[in-house]
């Protein structure tokens, strides 16, 4: 087992790492901007190292100052957690020149997954269905016939887009050449690569994804799906597992599907194949997200799994341990995001001191976070304060535990505003409550 440990990230992930390396023996340090340095991560970890001012271009997204780091303490691997340089393959690649374990895949096999061109032809490849679209990314005039002979409403996207930016739904010819050059723009502007490409929309779609695990020696399982439809502009706000409604027949055959993935592209460590599923229960291949996600303590609290630590040891050279006979999910799960975020003010980032930051507690209630009272929120960085997870026999039940949890929220400070009260109407909401919702239930509130 790796002995010791540099967290290359900040915020709740930061914080969760460093514990399971704590159960585990494991030596963290920490890297941290000088806006962190009385953060929860900090006081946490068994050393912390300052790497750079507030902005996360000159601290997080350094990596000559976490390479710097990670040398100085002379640890043994890096976790990026999520966000950040966790799908950034050079850096993997700069890892691995430097001898320095990165926990995550193959810095070739990131490259490959995180160009979304290259990603579609390896599991279209691979058997996995796509949407119709292009394989390749496309200039503007090629880009508007195939849209024209695909049908409207279509998505442009980013090939290096990731995380709900770089794309853009166009709902007739006439809106296709601002939607695309604004589209590219941004794309250049974001990820410094404004390649795109075009595929069919799905108006009324459930965003469903697989965790899949991976060891150096050729096994792969699925651990199941996490539906992650309740979404605003492309960003998930609630998720759980298993998907509601979903056949047991179809989540196996997304799982296997998953997997097929996994092996075509030589993948090692956790990540996640994401899909679409139409109203006829047709699934279609997204993306491959290759780190760790946000929600995945919902994964973790309905198969006992701890995700990190299967990281830690996948990182080590050990092999899984398990087949995928031996996956069981018991139960339902489901995560809220409590953001930093004003939903009177059109969700606009409500950052500031916590003068009160009560949290909630109780059976089966779990709260990822790294606030605490006289914390102060940046303005600088994601808005998401804590994740609520919560675990019962049955969706419903879950469903009241997290309403529960969430009306236990107490987060007060000059300026300060949380998702939470919000959260807490749209899970009481018919359609939630049903499954009957898709990736537009929340503009339609």
């Amino acid at each position: 087992m790796i002995g010791s440990l540099l967290v290359a990230n900040r915020g709740e992930i930061a914080v969760r790492v460093i514990r399971t390396c704590a159960e585990l023996g494991i030596r963290s340090v920490v890297v941290h901007s000088s806006a962190d340095r009385d953060s929860a991560a900090v006081r946490l970890a068994d050393e912390a190292v300052q790497i750079g001012p507030p902005a996360a271009k000159d601290s997080y997204l350094d990596i000559p100052a976490v390479i710097e780091a990670a040398r100085g303490r002379g640890v043994e691997a890096i976790h990026p957690g999520y966000g950040f340089l966790s799908e950034n393959a050079d850096f993997a690649e700069i890892c691995e020149a430097e001898g320095i374990i990165f926990v995550g895949p193959p810095a070739k096999v990131m490259a490959q997954l995180g160009d979304k061109s290259s990603a579609r032809s390896l599991m279209a490849g691979a058997g996995l269905p796509l949407l119709p679209g292009s394989r390749d990314p496309l200039g503007a005039a090629d880009a508007a016939e195939l849209a024209g002979q695909i049908g409207y409403p279509v998505i442009i996207k980013a090939v290096a887009g990731g995380g709900g930016r770089g794309m853009s739904v166009v709902r007739s010819a006439a809106e296709f050449p601002r939607a695309w050059t604004q589209t590219r723009a941004s794309a250049q502007a974001v990820f410094g690569d404004g390649r795109l490409y075009v595929e069919r929309y799905l108006d009324s779609a459930r965003h469903v994804e697989i965790q899949v695990l991976a060891d150096q020696h050729g096994s792969v399982v699925h651990l199941g799906a996490r539906d992650c439809s309740l979404q605003r502009r492309h960003q998930k706000l609630v998720e759980e597992s298993p998907a509601p409604l979903l056949p047991p027949e179809l989540i196996a055959e997304m799982g296997a599907a998953a997997v097929r993935g996994a092996e075509a592209a030589g993948y090692v460590g956790a990540g996640t194949f994401e899909f679409l599923v139409d109203e006829d229960r047709r699934f279609f291949f997204m993306e491959v997200n290759c780190r760790l996600q946000v929600e995945h303590p919902v994964t973790e609290a309905v198969t006992g799994l701890d995700l990190v630590r299967e990281q830690l040891r996948v990182a080590s050279g050990e092999p899984l341990g398990f087949t995928q006979d031996d996956v069981r999910l018991t139960g339902a799960a489901i995560e809220c995001r409590v953001n930093a975020e004003d939903p009177v003010r059109e969700f606009a980032p409500a950052p500031g001191l916590l003068d009160e930051c009560r949290l909630p507690a109780g059976p089966f209630t779990r709260v990822d976070t790294h606030a605490f009272p006289g914390y102060r929120v940046p303005a600088l960085y994601d808005s998401l304060l804590a994740k609520v997870i919560v675990w019962a026999p049955d969706r419903d039940a879950a469903i009241a535990r997290m309403r529960r949890a969430l009306a236990e929220v107490e987060v007060r400070g000059a300026g300060v505003a949380t998702t939470a009260e919000f959260l807490h109407e749209v899970l009481d909401h018919p359609r939630f409550r049903a499954a009957e919702h898709d990736t537009t239930f929340i503009e339609t509130l």
